[in-house]
């Protein structure tokens, strides 16, 4: 089967019992870390009103992390551009890009990344009509060499690559037709991937990319026995239970996650999206994710693993590089 890229997405777990300062101080841990294990691309998701995640502003984070770091690409992944004015986000990917030239990825989103009326104050109304697209097209106006009366500074570099985010056709559909690049969220999506992945890459029409790149994000979990990388997964799956019952929380360790009781409702939750995971040995997780990539048809592969400590995310990615043959650097 073809070799595809592996690249990572980090939540910055806040834990229980931690502080942002060293959330933030793991996020630079692990992102010079991926980037010595040869990884290709490094995103933050945009997130807010959820306490045990600490990526409510990516472009700070990667403003940050770019300076600790020296190859690997660093992008939003992705900004939720209902959010934001297009105005202000090409701004703020500009001079990223200004600040890193070449490494910077802008993926662009659809959901508000938060409960509705956490939406309506950051958005501070709620837009009946959906119009995503136009705010889309708006942004890419302002990477045109024509100008205007409105320009987006600094005008001496162009709009990073943009990415479209999502889990549905919509989002597949709309990147083929401006021959963007995709990301599907298979991390936490319900919706089988294979089917969406395929309909963008059938559609798709040269544009800024010249051929489909489509990238499949999956929850992934590696240990170097299967026990210990289900316990690895089990403080994300206790959380996506607490968010699930309307009550978002900081991350719990395993052994917090192992000693807590839950409602039957949040069990079914919880093993609803054990199934998500890709959560096993070395030796397992590649046959897990080749098999995705065969069935997806993937050009590359976006691990999330959202686990308590720094050291055991860190080694899940060891794990995985060495059993993927990735090169370090």
């Amino acid at each position: 089967m073809k070799r595809v890229p592996l690249s990572v997405l980090d939540l910055v777990p806040l834990g229980r019992g931690r502080t942002s300062h060293v959330a933030l101080a793991d996020a630079v841990t692990l992102a010079r870390a991926v980037e010595r294990l040869g990884y290709r691309r490094l995103w933050y998701a945009e997130h807010h009103n959820m306490p045990g995640i600490t990526t409510t502003s990516p472009e700070i984070l990667i403003a940050h992390v770019g300076q600790a770091t020296t190859r690997i690409r660093l992008g939003a992944g992705g900004v939720m551009l209902p959010n934001h004015a297009p105005l202000k986000v090409a701004e703020s990917y500009r001079l990223l890009e200004a600040l890193h030239p070449g490494r910077i990825d802008l993926g662009i989103g659809r959901a508000p990344g938060t409960d509705l009326l956490t939406a309506l104050a950051l958005r501070r109304s709620m837009r009946v009509a959906d119009d995503f697209l136009d705010q889309l097209a708006e942004l890419r106006a302002y990477n045109t060499e024509e100008g205007g009366p409105i320009r987006a500074m600094p005008d001496d570099v162009h709009l990073p690559p943009i990415w479209l985010l999502g889990s549905s056709d919509y989002s597949a559909r709309a990147a083929a037709e401006l021959g963007l690049g995709f990301a599907f969220a298979g991390h936490f999506s319900d919706g089988p991937p294979e089917v969406t992945m395929r309909l963008y890459r059938a559609r798709f029409r040269p544009g800024p990319l010249e051929k489909p790149h489509a990238i499949l994000a999956l929850a992934v979990f590696c240990a170097e026995t299967a026990e210990a990388a289900i316990r690895l997964g089990s403080s994300a799956l206790a959380s996506i239970a607490e968010l699930r019952a309307g009550r978002p929380a900081r991350l719990l360790s395993p052994e917090e996650a192992a000693a807590k009781a839950f409602s039957p409702v949040e069990l079914a939750v919880i093993m609803h999206f054990r199934s998500l995971q890709i959560a096993g040995t070395p030796d397992d997780v590649r046959a897990r994710i080749e098999t995705a990539v065969l069935r997806t048809g993937a050009d590359e592969i976006m691990l999330a693993t959202h686990a308590f400590h720094v050291e055991e995310r860190i080694r899940s990615f060891e794990l995985v590089a060495e059993a993927f043959g990735l090169r370090e650097t």
